[in-house]
């Protein structure tokens, strides 16, 4: 399958990710793991992630694909909001199919472990995680849309961050945030093969936006990568 060299980086950082976390979930008791992954703390680490989580709210995703529409095109919006959209539904969906509890219903028995204060915990469906799974789809989106090699890796990098804030803040543990890592990246994968790879690739409605009709620049973009596609296979 075709698949931009531009995001290869992205897709480096989760593989990376993806394989370092699965081998602790594997090797380690889940709540043991939890008071693991909570041994580096301090205040600063606890207001950092307590406001950088909210990025992965599902409002930002929104607000971003919004502007894409009215900025660029459908097709920027499709690629964030769709993707962003459905992988919401499906964690909606998977999180009720599962219907695990989240870390604060074994604070006792995770003992004098550190708690981020401020901040309100949920209790039940934890899994998968729905920051997590939005960070992804989104930054993976947006690494599409960029197709720059340097802010693939930047994004792939604060998709990260913004999972591991889940675990930090104590409202996912590590199973929650590598599923919903895994459903983000995966979703917005299939976007963008359906978007580009199909027989929808290329069609006019991808370069409309509202109150101009259509993107030029967009349309001149996709000629272009479709004289590059045979050379540009990885």
């Amino acid at each position: 399958m075709y698949l931009k060299k531009s995001i290869h980086p992205f897709l480096f950082t989760w593989g990376i990710y993806t394989m370092v976390l699965l081998g602790a979930v594997l090797a380690t008791e889940q709540l043991e793991l939890h008071r693991i992954m909570h041994v580096i703390h301090a205040p600063l680490m606890d207001a950092f992630f307590r406001t950088v989580t909210h990025l992965a709210d599902g409002l930002v995703p929104t607000v971003i694909a919004l502007a894409l529409l009215f900025a660029v095109n459908l097709r920027a919006f499709l690629m964030v909001g769709g993707s962003c959209g459905i992988s919401a539904i499906v964690v909606q969906i998977l999180k009720r199919l599962f219907d695990q509890d989240r870390p604060f219903m074994y604070k006792e028995q995770l003992g004098d472990m550190h708690w981020v204060d401020g901040v309100t915990l949920h209790h039940h469906f934890s899994f998968p995680s729905g920051h997590a799974t939005a960070a992804f789809s989104m930054c993976m989106a947006l690494a599409v849309l960029i197709d720059q090699r340097n802010w693939s890796l930047a994004l792939g990098v604060v998709a990260v961050g913004l999972a591991y804030s889940r675990v930090y803040l104590s409202q996912h543990f590590s199973e929650d945030i590598l599923a919903g890592a895994t459903l983000g990246t995966a979703t917005t994968y299939g976007m963008y093969v359906l978007l580009d790879h199909t027989s929808l690739a290329g069609r006019s409605w991808q370069a409309w936006r509202p109150f101009t009709g259509s993107s030029s620049a967009h349309r001149g973009r996709h000629q272009n990568s479709g004289r590059c596609r045979g050379s540009d296979q990885a």
